[in-house]
């Protein structure tokens, strides 16, 4: 039986970020490359909205890009997932944001692995909190178990 959850931004969640993950989920920072928490992640389990805890990514989507940030070939849900263009930094890109957190996450790009559809949702590991397999049906995540694996 899983637990129903609501995904808000709340006034609390923000007050419990550090100064990077505020940088990065509420200003649109990014942090610096290869220093991630995630980077090296390669436990099962799913990456949640640090802000709002909507499941973003699943660990079975992950996989090593070499561009420095953990790097997903899909969402886990595409509801929890916003896509708007971005034309900061004198580029073209498109921006990915949680749906209910608002918080920013990072980028996609079309360059990721072709035989998994061709994207690289490149993300940083401040907008994250990792949630591993044996602690999901703990934390009211139960019914995603199956996208793990």
């Amino acid at each position: 039986m899983s637990i129903e959850k609501t995904y808000a931004k709340t006034a609390e969640a923000i007050e419990r970020l550090s100064p990077e993950q505020f940088r990065v989920t509420q200003q649109s920072g990014t942090e610096r490359p290869g220093t991630g928490e995630y980077l090296d992640e390669k436990r099962k389990g799913i990456y949640v909205d640090i802000v709002s805890g909507e499941p973003l990514f699943a660990s079975s989507a992950k996989y090593e890009s070499g561009c420095g940030w953990p790097s997903f070939t899909r969402p886990l849900l595409d509801e929890h997932i916003v896509e708007i263009n971005d034309t900061s930094h004198g580029m073209v890109r498109t921006e990915v944001r949680s749906t209910h957190g608002d918080s920013h996450l990072g980028h996609v790009f079309p360059d990721g692995p072709r035989d998994q559809g061709g994207l690289r949702y490149c993300i940083n590991s401040a907008s994250l909190r990792f949630v591993p397999v044996e602690e999901m049906e703990a934390e009211g995540y139960g019914d995603l178990i199956d996208h793990v694996e």
